[in-house]
């Protein structure tokens, strides 16, 4: 296989169908013959990629909203082929994270190439393409980020300009038998206080839908929360609000002695 190839199975087994629920409306209708050809070249060049963001979220609720970009998945290792390829189409590129996004422009109009999250936690790998669905948009035949992977990814979007905690809550509503709650569980293994959070709030939201919530999960969580309360606190000052929100948390780090997610702290003295 030549090094420019795209890598075969696992990425290549076919996705699921799925008929879509809904899809967004376009923010600058004029943007759709754009989409349509990013589409069609992202396809043509043969590198796996996810469409997420707004039309995952449409495609799996039902509900319509404006959008003004598309959101692209893919590895990180395949991020430089998608940029350079649309480079070599006289396409503007822009990478403005190396961490995380990159961005491919045609006048005003856009779409982002994302290869992880932005606070580090959640590169693209392949288990994103092995359950990824299918739905047909502009035309074309593309795969979406699953649901499973969209619950991941939207549970630590929660800034003070922009916060997705809706968005879980209406994926968990309406696909709570297509999660993959164990699979979940093991994205989330680290921060699985970030997914009892959720899971807490969407008790509260939804209180007649509490069973749509496996038992087990919760009592799996609940049962890591009762060990940690016997235990001391940790040593170490760690702000971990700062994967939520790097600016709204920055005072924590700069002045207040909290380490950041990646660095050193202050330790408690008491």
């Amino acid at each position: 296989m030549a090094l420019h190839d795209p890598p075969t199975s696992p990425i290549a087994t076919p996705a699921v169908p799925l008929e879509a629920k809904a899809e967004p409306t376009l923010m600058n209708p004029e943007a759709e013959a754009f989409y349509r050809e990013a589409l069609r070249e992202l396809t043509a060049l043969g590198v796996p990629f996810l469409l997420a963001g707004t039309y995952a979220v449409s495609a799996y609720t039902g509900i319509t909203r404006q959008t003004k970009d598309l959101d692209i998945f893919c590895k990180a290792g395949d991020y430089p082929r998608i940029l350079g390829h649309f480079q070599n189409l006289g396409y503007a590129v822009e990478i403005e994270d190396e961490r995380w996004l990159g961005k491919v422009f045609k006048g005003k109009h856009f779409f982002d190439v994302i290869f992880a999250s932005s606070n580090g936690t959640m590169p693209v790998g392949d288990a994103w393409f092995e359950h990824a669905r299918q739905i047909e948009i502009f035309g074309q035949t593309v795969r979406i980020i699953g649901p499973t992977e969209l619950v991941w990814s939207k549970s630590f979007i929660q800034l003070r300009h922009r916060y997705d905690g809706a968005d879980v809550m209406h994926t968990l509503l309406k696909q709570h038998d297509q999660i993959d709650w164990r699979r979940l569980l093991a994205y989330m293994e680290l921060h699985w206080e970030v997914l009892l959070t959720q899971l807490l709030n969407f008790r509260w939201i939804y209180p007649t839908e509490r069973d749509k919530i496996p038992r087990w999960l919760m009592d799996e969580l609940l049962d890591r929360l009762h060990k940690q309360l016997d235990l001391p606190p940790p040593q170490m000052k760690v702000c971990r609000g700062r994967m939520f929100s790097r600016i709204d948390y920055e005072i924590d780090v700069k002045e207040w002695g909290f380490a950041d997610v990646g660095g050193e702290g202050e330790w408690r003295n008491d």
